[in-house]
């Protein structure tokens, strides 16, 4: 490749590009609301959680990021295959933390639809429960 050339970006990188931008602007959006960021992209062997925040008062909640052209096509997205994994490594995440576990769960989805900035960003909050 001649110097100074850039490499095109494939689809898988592009992917993660935009997977990472969602990811800060959803943990940007939970702190500007108060919430304390616990974690993120936890792996367990259940599955990966996007992010772990901990608002002033209520449940730990365990957050999907998904990134769309339209928020609500985001927050349909995730499958209830899926948000059993969440729920599963939810679960094995606060198995080692029972001071955590205390406060309960919650399970939302922060959809980023296509606009740059927090204007394309929004929460749902407690979109299911760990036994749905």
């Amino acid at each position: 490749m001649p110097a100074g050339s850039k490499r095109k970006m494939t689809s898988r990188e592009a992917a993660q590009k935009r997977g990472h931008r969602g990811e800060a602007l959803a943990a940007l959006l939970l702190r500007l609301k108060g919430h304390r960021i616990l974690g993120r992209r936890i792996k367990t062997h259940a599955g990966e959680i996007d992010l772990v925040a901990l608002p002033l008062f209520g449940p730990v909640c365990f957050v999907e990021v998904k990134a769309r052209a339209d928020a609500r096509n985001a927050a349909d997205s995730v499958a209830p295959a899926h948000r059993t994994r969440i729920a599963r490594a939810a679960s094995l995440y606060l198995a080692s933390r029972p001071a955590l576990a205390r406060r309960g769960m919650r399970f939302d989805i922060i959809a980023v639809a296509g606009s740059p900035g927090l204007f394309g960003v929004r929460h749902f909050k407690d979109v299911w429960r760990a036994d749905d």
